[in-house]
């Protein structure tokens, strides 16, 4: 069922499958929205109830027009669905979203499965030059240069190029409205990085061997740092794990949820 919910001055687009049990919250990247979901739905759903949304700006929800925080908007929409406690799903900026949420409100998370996840106080990711040349192909119009551009540092599986890979390019160019709404308005979460050790669910995480290595390297730091927490590695997977090995993206939810029930 699709529904809308509302957060601190905006509006997420939301879809709960239905279903009883306890269910999966799924949060999608920064580089794509919550169709990016649409691999691993249909086995995730034939057994649990499965809650996926856009984040503001994203797929169906509306842009930002207010500051907001991604983990007090992932709050909402467990508060929106009456939902005590669930396992969340977090994707590269979604993990991150998931991680900080954890910190807050730790007796609402039953398992966490980290997939190429960012997070917050890891000084290495912060890529300012990137943005930088995002902005100089935005300003300039060039639109294509940025899918390019991204596709080359995230994209290495599928040849790293709009005409090697054209379904991912249609994920990465469908988000870039976004990502010029958020300017300004998504800010970002306190420091996690050194507070890692504080999440005490069961936890997977899952890096991809052929994305960039500075996020391998901070993923593989990540995975030390949490207690209980199992670390996996995807050889054909870059930063898009649902759209290289969705197979092995659903048996490791599906192990992971087995131990967090």
């Amino acid at each position: 069922m699709e529904t809308m919910v509302k957060a601190d001055g905006g509006e997420l687009w939301a879809d709960d499958t239905g279903g009883n049990g306890l269910p999966l919250v799924l949060v999608h990247p920064g580089v794509g929205d919550s169709t990016i979901w649409d691999p691993v739905l249909p086995a995730l759903a034939a057994r649990h109830r499965v809650i996926r949304y856009d984040a503001r700006g994203y797929g169906r929800s509306p842009a930002p027009v207010v500051p907001y925080l991604p983990e007090a908007d992932l709050a909402a929409v467990l508060d929106h669905f009456g939902l005590g406690q669930a396992v969340l799903v977090g994707s590269s900026m979604g993990g991150a979203a998931s991680i900080g949420f954890t910190l807050d409100q730790p007796e609402r998370v039953a398992g966490l499965a980290l997939l190429v996840p960012g997070v917050t106080g890891y000084a290495p990711l912060e890529d300012e030059e990137f943005y930088q040349d995002v902005e100089r192909l935005a300003k300039a119009g060039d639109l294509e240069g940025v899918v390019r551009l991204g596709m080359g540092l995230w994209g290495a599986a599928g040849g790293g190029t709009p005409e090697s890979d054209p379904v991912v390019a249609a994920h990465f160019r469908a988000v870039l409205p976004a990502w010029f709404a958020n300017v300004g308005h998504q800010r970002t979460g306190a420091p996690a990085f050194d507070r890692l050790g504080e999440i005490s669910v069961p936890t997977v995480l899952a890096l991809g061997e052929l994305d960039r290595p500075v996020v391998v390297r901070c993923n593989e730091e990540m995975a030390a740092r949490i207690p209980r927490c199992r670390l996996e590695r995807l050889a054909a997977t870059d930063h898009y794990p649902t759209l290289r090995e969705p197979e092995t993206v659903t048996r490791l939810i599906e192990e992971l949820y087995a131990k967090a029930v």
